[in-house]
């Protein structure tokens, strides 16, 4: 299984969801490495200073910003660190807008919320209520020092997390060049467009993307693999990832009265550190209840546990 790339909770409203980001993509390109022709040794690129032509080791690299023609500043890593957010283990949704709200262009790289074991229901919860809604979330994830923008949308089983683009990203089409108006304002006539639409029409088929391949990388691996065959080598497999990390939490939350106690704030859950681990903390005393649950009545309290067993 592959490791995960950042672990922390999800958070709408009060109710928090142990999770762990998993990645949704996967790098198929072949990647090469540059020899020197005549002996074929492996080509190293050393960290040069463009003034004496001497190697510079990392440990005297800072980093700079270049704001004219030769003038730098110099950045400290204090300068960075303090410019990043104080969260980094929280996950936390801002705002839930229509799914097609949002044009395709501010959609950059999907990724996989996995539930920490027995956080599934709160998981589910969230899940369903965005397909019944037609909505998707709108949150901020940090990762590293990077602060990004992202929206959670379900996708059959899965609740994805896609990394989105800042509106400043974005380069407005109408900087270009671009026909405007409509279809009879370039002399296409009506039985242009009905011929259009029935070839399109002729060409519909369902959506199956097992059906479509990067056939260049295909046939040059079978290039690859015939050259290291005729080598007498063995042709490498990929290697098994280690396991997922186990998380401790618990699905034995009163979802109803966080819920009410969230529409009735109206406000977010503030994303602190104590807040995205009291799941965590509720679990670590052999299974009970957290203090929402214990407050409950204890016949409320087994219907909880028996629905939680179901």
């Amino acid at each position: 299984m592959p490791r995960p790339i950042w672990s922390g909770s999800l958070s709408f409203g009060l109710l928090n969801i142990p999770v762990q980001l998993m990645a949704g993509t996967r790098t198929t390109d072949l990647s090469f490495r540059m020899l020197d022709a005549r002996d074929k040794s492996p080509i190293r690129y050393e960290r040069v200073n463009a003034e004496t032509g001497e190697e510079v080791p990392w440990k005297e690299i800072v980093k700079a910003f270049e704001y004219d023609k030769g003038s730098y500043v110099v950045l400290e890593q204090e300068d960075i660190r303090s410019a990043a957010p104080e969260s980094h283990d929280a996950i936390e949704v801002e705002a839930f807008v229509d799914v097609e709200a949002i044009g395709p262009q501010y959609f950059e790289k999907p990724y996989v919320l996995v539930p920490a074991k027995r956080a599934e229901k709160g998981y589910v919860l969230l899940r369903e209520t965005l397909k019944r809604t037609g909505r998707m979330g709108i949150a901020r994830i940090v990762i590293r020092t990077r602060e990004n923008l992202c929206a959670l949308l379900p996708q059959g089983d899965a609740l994805l997390l896609v990394m989105m683009r800042y509106p400043q990203e974005l380069v407005d089409a109408g900087d270009y060049a671009l026909p405007a108006g409509q279809a009879g304002d370039y002399r296409i006539s009506p039985r242009e467009l009905e011929m259009a639409e029935a070839l399109i029409a002729s060409m519909e088929s369902e959506w199956k993307p097992a059906g479509y391949r990067d056939e260049f990388r295909a046939r040059l691996q079978k290039v690859i693999e015939k050259r290291i065959k005729a080598k007498g080598g063995k042709v490498r497999k990929s290697l098994e990832e280690p396991a997922l990390r186990d998380d401790a939490t618990t699905n034995v939350v009163d979802f109803m009265s966080l819920l009410q106690k969230s529409i009735d704030a109206k406000r977010r859950t503030p994303a602190s550190k104590a807040v995205a681990r009291k799941p965590a903390k509720t679990a670590s005393k052999a299974g009970k209840p957290g203090k929402a649950a214990a407050a409950k009545p204890k016949p409320a309290k087994r219907a909880a546990k028996s629905r939680t067993a179901r």
